[in-house]
């Protein structure tokens, strides 16, 4: 018999259609604003900045980050030419307000040279980062420093510790939906064994990735080798951190979550009074929530929801995103198995996971779209970034998981006019009563038969098998409904997939702070000249181009000045005035006034422009296009 998706019901419809509803409105509240939020710690800038050159030596180095970092004495390192580090190893906390910044001191009289700042450290939401750069003093030369080529976290032990991150979250979804499915949906699951295999499973799961992410955080945030994972000391270490006393509670919490399985799958599966069983559910169903809650908040209290915009809001929100998360894809999975796996499964329990699941759906969307805002913040950031692109993903992922789970709410809506899964399987049974069965096999007590009588055993469980198959494939409903959730199921599996891999991706919002801070200042090396582009638009007719500064050859004393302006096609354009100022806020000098000849077309020059002393310069050019029309661009540039 081929059986086809039926009709959607009116129920299932105006669920649909709320879930939709739902989600359209929160996608629109979703980068409404542009609140900053950050997660991963990032280098936002640094005194001396990356590739500046310096009259004398400073007498620090300090670094500017994006959020919240730990950091030890060697966490900023300063090498010399010959690679020996210059810093005393002294850590100078240069906080301020809600500015994160951190320096080393330089010894004294150290010689002029090209100097690597080598840096490491754990941001504040447990993820290790690290980088390097280099200043000159006095002139740039050869150096001999190197630094570790392997980004901290990665390697053999990143991959190691990446994988047992995806097994914690896969634990957690299949011990906490399972639970929860059997208790709010199916009571009779407790007794059934695939049922009990998948809880069972996910606590195993869990509470072995625990321990290998708890053995391998020190080498994860530090030297990178494995063999670490065994130091004491460093597991001393690390259970002083926020991450690692995170998951000594999430240990003591799976002992709770141990006992709470014991109680559901032999207590709790042997009472057969209905009244009593009714009270043990209630006792279970809160004492379930309140561990399942606490082992969601080992990982908002360390990771992202601890850290950046408004952490007391966004901490209970992420835990609600994970039991919105483990409720529906653990449920989904648990309801996956009994169906392939379990004779038969009332249809009043997949009616009730259907609603439990629409409304997961519903909170996991709220929060998602929260926790979205909070880390991208913008609609560019969205194309523009790693981050934003996988979220994209996600998103279209949590679509067609959608649209999927409303196929499956279609079958079960079907179900819901058929009569019970198991009156069917005995009209079957009855059906199948006049089948000849094997007969029994008498074994001689010489055992020369006993291959044969093995053959003949499985000959029997097959035909027990496939028997049993039957009776399930026999119901065309059930067998759609069975093919919609394994589809539900393998989209999740990368859902899951991607939601990781997300969590260990540098956020939009931190990414664009980087970018702009690399964008607000244009570092000049000495010897080589400055190059500026700048877009204008005085306002007026044709008041549209690009203005195009050359300061050659870019360092203290004479410089030569070139400037082209150029409309919007690129071509030279001539204009009534150009003028250049340069100021050096942080010394109170300037503005100084150059006004350049006209050369040619589009072109204007001076010599001789003086720049008195090193540091970070804002040249502004103006440009009248007319009587009346006229605008001032400009951009900061170290000089040195």
């Amino acid at each position: 018999m081929t059986a086809t998706a039926p009709p959607l019901r009116t129920p299932a419809r105006r669920s649909l259609t709320r879930l939709l509803l739902v989600t359209v409105a929160l996608l629109g509240a979703l980068l409404a604003g542009a609140v900053p939020a950050s997660a991963h710690a990032a280098l936002t800038g640094s005194d001396p900045k990356d590739g500046a050159v310096v009259a004398t030596a400073p007498a620090q180095v300090a670094l500017t980050f994006s959020e919240g970092v730990a950091l030890d004495a060697n966490s900023i390192r300063v090498l010399d030419p010959t690679g020996k580090r210059s810093d005393t190893a002294e850590l100078v906390n240069l906080c301020s307000g809600d500015i994160v910044k951190y320096g080393v001191r330089l010894r004294t009289g150290i010689p002029n040279g090209t100097y690597t700042v080598a840096w490491q450290a754990i941001s504040a939401d447990s993820h290790p980062v690290s980088g390097a750069f280099t200043f000159s003093i006095g002139a740039p030369s050869a150096t001999a420093a190197v630094v570790p080529s392997q980004e901290v976290g990665g390697g053999l032990v990143g991959v190691l510790y990446g994988i047992a991150r995806y097994a914690a979250y896969a634990g957690f979804v299949l011990l906490t939906g399972g639970a929860a499915f059997v208790l709010a949906c199916w009571r009779r699951g407790a007794t059934v064994g695939p049922v009990q295999r998948v809880v069972v499973g996910g606590w195993l799961t869990m509470t072995a990735a625990t321990l290998a992410m708890l053995l391998l955080r020190t080498p994860y945030t530090g030297s990178g080798k494995l063999s670490d994972a065994f130091d004491l000391n460093g597991l001393r270490a690390v259970l002083e951190t926020k991450p690692g006393a995170a998951l000594i509670s999430r240990l003591l919490l799976l002992g709770a979550a141990a006992l709470f399985v014991s109680v559901l799958f032999g207590a709790y599966a042997k009472r057969e009074d209905e009244a009593e069983k009714k009270d043990l559910t209630f006792g279970l169903a809160i004492g379930g929530t309140v561990v399942a809650a606490g082992l969601a908040a080992t990982w908002a209290l360390a990771e992202h929801a601890s850290t950046g915009l408004q952490p007391g809001i966004a901490m209970p929100v992420d835990v609600l995103h994970l039991l919105a998360v483990a409720t529906w894809l653990g449920g989904l999975t648990t309801l996956l198995v009994v169906l392939f796996r379990a004779p038969g499964i009332e249809r009043a329990a997949v009616l009730r996971f259907s609603r439990i699941a629409f409304w997961s759906v519903t909170v996991l969307a709220a929060t998602g779209v929260y926790q979205s805002w909070r880390q991208v913040g913008t609609w560019s950031a969205l194309v523009d970034t790693a981050y934003g692109q996988l979220l994209l993903v996600k998103v279209a992922l949590v679509a067609v998981l959608v649209a999927t789970a409303s196929v499956s709410r279609r079958w079960t809506a079907r179900l819901s006019e058929h009569t019970a899964p198991e009156a069917e399987a005995a009209s079957i049974v009855e059906q199948r009563a006049g089948e000849p069965e094997p007969e029994p096999v008498t074994v001689p007590d010489d055992g020369k038969d006993t291959k044969r009588a093995a053959q003949l055993a499985r000959q029997r469980a097959a035909m027990s098998t496939a028997r049993e198959k039957r009776i399930r494939d026999a119901d065309p409903e059930r067998t759609g409904l069975r093919r919609t959730v394994l589809a539900e199921a393998g989209i999740a599996v990368v859902l899951l997939a991607v939601t990781t891999v997300l969590t260990q991706t540098e956020p939009a919002r931190t990414q664009h702070a980087v970018d702009r801070a690399k964008a607000g200042s244009q570092v000049a090396v000495a010897d080589r000249p400055v190059d500026i582009r700048l877009p204008f638009d005085t306002g007026g007719q044709n008041g549209k181009g690009t203005v195009e500064l050359t300061l050659d050859p870019g360092r203290t004393g004479a410089n030569d000045l070139h400037v082209y302006v150029q409309d919007p096609a690129g071509k030279p354009k001539d204009a009534p005035e150009v003028k250049v100022a340069f100021t050096l806020a942080a010394k109170s000098v300037g503005p100084l006034p150059v006004v350049p000849d006209h050369v040619t077309t589009g072109h204007w020059s001076a010599s001789g422009v003086q720049i008195p002393m090193a540091g970070d310069w804002q040249i502004s050019v103006t440009v009248r296009t007319s009587e009346i029309d006229e605008t001032t661009v400009d951009k900061n540039v170290k000089i040195g």
